[in-house]
């Protein structure tokens, strides 16, 4: 499969099955077999803010984590064609993480993730997140496919 451009809001609620409040990626710039890169818009209306700072608001970095794990399911449904009916990716294993820079309301935030191995329904990729060109948030992460 070549490179496809964008993938809405629409397709990836088809796809995934997380929902607000927990739903972490808004939209997809570009995916193809083994990357993709997705944003979140990050907004004050964010439940997490009123407790995570409310008078400096920061993301919570377990969050970006997870909204990587969410691109990652994306892009392992979307690679295997998968109608999401029956099958759940599941979040399995995180490694060296590390946070950069803080993840603030009003930042577009940007998932870029790529497959580096692949065990059974077990898939090693490692992640990045950016706000304007600078690194957030890095880390290999572990995803599984659950087929119900």
């Amino acid at each position: 499969m070549g490179v496809r451009q964008k993938m809405s809001i629409d397709e990836i609620l088809k796809i995934l099955p997380h929902r607000y409040p927990f739903l972490l990626v808004d939209g997809i710039i570009e995916i193809n077999n083994d990357n993709i890169k997705a944003f979140k818009n990050v907004s004050i209306n964010e439940p997490f803010f009123q407790g995570h700072f409310p008078n400096y608001p920061i993301m919570p970095g377990v969050l970006i984590i997870e909204g990587m794990a969410q691109t990652a399911g994306l892009l392992l449904l979307n690679k295997q064609n998968i109608e999401k009916n029956n099958i759940i990716p599941l979040f399995t294993g995180i490694d060296k993480a590390r946070f950069k820079k803080e993840v603030r309301p009003g930042d577009k935030l940007i998932y870029e993730l790529k497959i580096l191995q692949k065990k059974a329904n077990i898939y090693k990729l490692k992640g990045t997140a950016f706000v304007e060109n600078e690194i957030c948030t890095q880390a290999e992460i572990m995803v599984g496919i659950k087929i119900s």
